[in-house]
């Protein structure tokens, strides 16, 4: 108790002391000065420069890319591997907040929650397009005589355990020291057994001000991707122009639903959200996969599911020797994008997540939404794949010129016995309403993580604060698309993949870290429970004697 009181003293002294409180505000001013400072440079430097910026951003990213490939593909498999190891352990018995720690969330919110703000927008937008595109090329990977197989498994490669796999470990690392060694909520508080008291110092606000900066500039090109498929969504459904106009007032609309949630708090507007979302997306699924060619899509996801099984392991480490160019594009370019989005979507995960155990949270976020990822693209991508054939390749032309519209053609494509306009009618105006829920909740969890992180690690931060926030992220979108459309999109989202590498680095670290921290804390929860057993078997023996001298 001492240890923490005294560790919990010297986090007053050195982070939250240099705090400032205005406006409603408690912010940490060196991390969220420059972060915003950071992000003003380079929204000039893209003003000014626009093709420039582009092609400096581009080659970053092919260097990294073709040249650090292997360090993505190494260290996605190891952290697989610690998470099964500390799963199938005797750490696995943890819990996150110590032995009398209890869950905030049922299992369905905490579900709801974590795929919402992992996946979601990314299921909506390439569910239809990848399995079209990998059925209509020859992936180097989950080969099998049957194309249609191998594109789907090799997409359930992409969206599966070795994505999941990343946000678990960054997500379990960052619970475990929050919640169990009582640091504050925050990336650089999983430092703490290397540097230990300079966390709360310029080097814990240089590693919280990259998570910032990466959570921003992820969020911003994630909402402006959304945008852009709400928007071809209402031109396919009502003719309104696809224009960065008409995107920018789809952002300014969602970003307020957003600040009205977040201003509910976790407890409320996010759970709430989220929990709808799966619903209404359980719904679009199934509507999607009775009326679509239901037979094919069973065996297709059987078939898929066993090659991706079986082949597991060989496609995992596979490394291409002299033509690259899928690989990058795809595989490389997948794990560089997850590694990125780690600090965020892992944050967020950390939070919703005291009082489960490490072996409930590990199989948990690498398993229920893979599995789910799985029957998505299966039921989308393979209802694809069979219209496409039908329709002598039409779809996949379209994926090819216009991605954010594949999903509306696919329905209008289907061929349903009765009432076919008003049905495909009424699916689209679902698949807009789901596209725009998945949105909302992408920055609502988004302005909560970046809260966190600003505020010092703290998990209840002034409401004017969320405010600020929220409002933040929509701005940024929007500033970035009126600054240069779709193209500052495409920079930002290179942008992002440059993190990749020195994060997964950083990851690495985290788990080496973890797994040192949690034998210590595993150690410490097992004399827990053996003085409680103790007490236990006295209290009975003390029973029993009670009962004998009465008798």
């Amino acid at each position: 108790m001492d240890k923490n009181k005294n560790l919990n003293v010297r986090i007053e002294e050195k982070l939250y002391s240099r705090n400032f409180k205005k406006f409603g505000l408690d912010l940490n001013p060196v991390v969220s000065i420059a972060a915003g400072v950071f992000f003003l440079i380079f929204a000039g430097f893209a003003l000014l420069n626009l093709e420039k910026t582009q092609t400096i951003f581009e080659t970053i990213k092919t260097s990294i890319l073709s040249k650090g490939g292997w360090v993505f593909i190494v260290s996605s498999n190891f952290f697989i591997l610690v998470c099964l190891l500390l799963a199938f352990s005797k750490y696995g018995t943890i819990k996150l907040g110590g032995v009398n720690a209890k869950t905030d969330f049922s299992n369905f919110a905490w579900y709801s929650m974590l795929i919402s703000a992992g996946m979601g927008i990314g299921l909506m937008f390439y569910g239809v397009g990848e399995p079209l595109y990998h059925n209509n090329t020859t992936p180097p990977i989950f080969k099998s005589s049957n194309l249609v197989n191998s594109a789907l498994a090799t997409t359930f490669f992409h969206w599966g355990i070795h994505a999941w796999s990343i946000y678990a470990i960054v997500a379990l690392a960052l619970a475990f020291f929050a919640y169990n060694k009582k640091l504050p909520l925050s990336m650089r508080s999983v430092f703490y057994p290397i540097l230990k008291d300079k966390v709360f110092g310029i080097a814990g606000d240089i590693i919280d001000i990259l998570a910032v900066i990466a959570c921003l500039f992820g969020l911003a090109a994630s909402l402006g991707v959304g945008v852009q498929q709400i928007n071809s969504g209402l031109n396919y459904l009502t003719g309104i122009p696809y224009s960065v106009t008409v995107q920018v007032i789809l952002i300014i609309v969602v970003t307020g639903i957003a600040t009205l949630s977040v201003v509910s708090g976790l407890d409320k507007g996010v759970k709430i959200l989220s929990k709808l979302n799966i619903k209404m997306a359980f719904i679009f699924m199934v509507c999607v996969f009775l009326l679509g060619p239901t037979t094919y899509i069973i065996k297709t996801f059987l078939n898929s599911f066993g090659l991706y099984i079986n082949d597991l392991i060989q496609s995992s480490f596979f490394i291409s020797y002299k033509d690259t160019s899928w690989q990058v594009s795809w595989s490389v370019f997948y794990l560089a994008w997850w590694m990125s989005w780690s600090p965020f979507v892992g944050m967020f995960i950390a939070r919703i997540s005291k009082g489960r155990t490490i072996k409930e949270f590990i199989l948990a976020v690498m398993i229920i939404p893979s599995l789910l990822s799985f029957v998505w693209f299966s039921v989308f991508g393979g209802s694809a794949i069979f219209i496409n054939e039908g329709v002598g390749g039409k779809l996949f032309e379209v994926v090819q010129n216009n991605l954010p519209v594949a999903l509306f053609e696919m329905i209008n494509y289907l061929e349903i016995p009765a009432f076919t306009g008003i049905i495909q009618t009424v699916l689209s105006i679902l698949a807009t309403l789901l596209i725009i829920s998945f949105f909302v909740t992408s920055s609502d969890s988004g302005s909560l993580v970046i809260d966190n992180i600003t505020s010092g690690g703290k998990l209840d931060s002034p409401v004017p604060q969320r405010i600020f926030w929220a409002c933040m992220e929509g701005l940024i979108a929007a500033v970035l698309l009126l600054i240069g459309g779709e193209e500052i999109l495409s920079i930002l989202q290179t942008a992002i993949i440059t993190t990749g590498l020195p994060l997964a680095i950083v990851i690495v670290i985290m788990a080496i870290t973890l797994v040192g921290s949690v034998k210590e804390e595993y150690e410490k929860q097992e004399k827990i429970k053996t003085v409680r057993s103790h007490k236990k078997v006295r209290s009975i023996i003390r029973e029993e004697e009670n009962r004998n001298e009465f008798a």
